[in-house]
């Protein structure tokens, strides 16, 4: 099966995170969404990998190259991003035979994968507790009969899972006219094909839709509990590490640190003096967490640092964003309603989150952060700012 991954988009929902970086190229447990879904296709027997490329594209054809896990792979330029269906048709030409399409922002397993490879055509679903938020495909005795993209009022509960597996004869399918919300979607080719051929209905039993901030948080805390122990940095001996905890090597942590995991401490990361980092959470490449800091469900992005008496829970912190000493993310509604954060306020469906630092971002000293506030990329705060809006 050659296999068709989308990278191609910018993702709007994901900012500010995705300023800096394409969405598909943010990291899972250290490895970049895309990587972890070409790993499921190799797994599920990919023979070719061709990557639909577009908003930053050097992140993705730098990171992997001409091969992946011995698989050759190939790029496809999608010039003007509208739409899924658009993507494919930039990609056509470089495949062969029967097709696989994926999402790259989407986590897949590969034993769900192989079942829809050898299902051809098909399309992968899942039970979502709230389908108004997807494209909605309805069955009979594992057959689609019908798809609707975010229905106000949904046929099923059974979420899209953004990938398929078609003929040959699909190519013929898709050039479909822009939807209303003009793009060219990968759901009306699906819904012309049910029309000419039984498309078989595939359950998915594990699948992440990786849309906003808070789900890149969710999705590093469940790989996470795969986390094995492995300790190849450096580690004082007055350092006390707790459970699955990794620390790679060229990764450190100082005299004084407790680390309760799952904790994954990347190359070049700098744990402590005296600091508590309570799992699952990861603190990325060069990233630095300092004295008397706590760290706590929380994502530390590339190059971020927090130094100095700051307490970050619940949170994504951007790439070289850098949180003044003091700096404090509340976590915690006394409503006890879930916290609503982004540029549309969206629920996070989370009792506890903190805040969203974006890349390069600053905080001054004793800066203070409501539940739920976004810092855009660049954004700055003033010493002893309490910050209760985005900015």
């Amino acid at each position: 099966m050659e296999v068709i991954i989308l990278a191609a988009g910018r993702g709007a929902r994901m900012r500010p995170l995705s300023d800096t970086t394409p969405k598909p190229m943010l990291p899972i447990a250290g490895e970049p969404m895309a990587a972890r879904v070409a790993d499921a296709a190799v797994t599920a027997g990919a023979r070719k990998l061709v990557f639909v490329i577009g908003y930053r594209p050097d992140h993705v054809e730098t990171y992997f190259g001409t091969e992946h896990r011995g698989v050759p792979v190939e790029y496809a330029v999608q010039e003007t991003r509208s739409g899924t269906a658009d993507a494919v048709l930039a990609a056509i030409d470089h495949v062969e035979g029967e097709f696989a399409v994926l999402n790259g922002d989407n986590v897949y397993d590969a034993a769900n994968l192989s079942t829809l490879f050898d299902s051809v055509p098909a399309v992968g679903y899942a039970p979502v507790a709230s389908p108004e938020e997807y494209g909605v495909i309805s069955t009979d005795d594992g057959t689609v009969t019908g798809i609707v993209e975010k229905p106000a009022t949904p046929p099923s509960n059974l979420a899209n899972t953004g990938a398929y597996a078609f003929l040959p004869s699909a190519r013929d399918l898709l050039d479909v006219p822009e939807s209303e919300r003009g793009e060219q979607e990968l759901t009306d080719v699906l819904e012309r094909l049910i029309h000419t051929d039984r498309v078989a209905a595939v359950e998915f039993d594990e699948w992440a839709d990786i849309g906003y901030p808070w789900d890149l948080l969710a999705a590093n805390e469940r790989a996470l509990d795969a986390l094995e122990r492995d300790v190849a940095g450096d580690v004082h001996d007055d350092a006390v590490l707790r459970g699955a905890v990794v620390v790679e090597p060229g990764g450190s942590v100082d005299a004084g640190v407790v680390i309760d995991g799952p904790v994954l401490v990347r190359a070049g990361a700098h744990v402590g003096p005296n600091a508590a980092v309570r799992g699952p959470a990861v603190i990325g490449e060069d990233a630095s967490v300092g004295h008397a800091v706590e760290v706590k469900r929380s994502l530390l992005l590339r190059g971020a640092n927090a130094n100095h008496l700051s307490y970050v829970g619940d949170s994504v912190v951007g790439p070289d964003a850098n949180l003044g000493a003091g700096t404090i993310t509340a976590n915690l509604r006394h409503d006890a309603t879930t916290v609503v954060a982004g540029a549309d306020r969206h629920s996070t469906g989370r009792r506890k989150f903190g805040a969203v630092i974006g890349p390069g971002a600053k905080t001054g000293i004793n800066t203070s952060l409501n539940p739920g506030v976004v810092l855009s990329a660049g954004a700055r705060t003033d010493p002893g700012d309490v910050v209760a809006t985005d900015r």
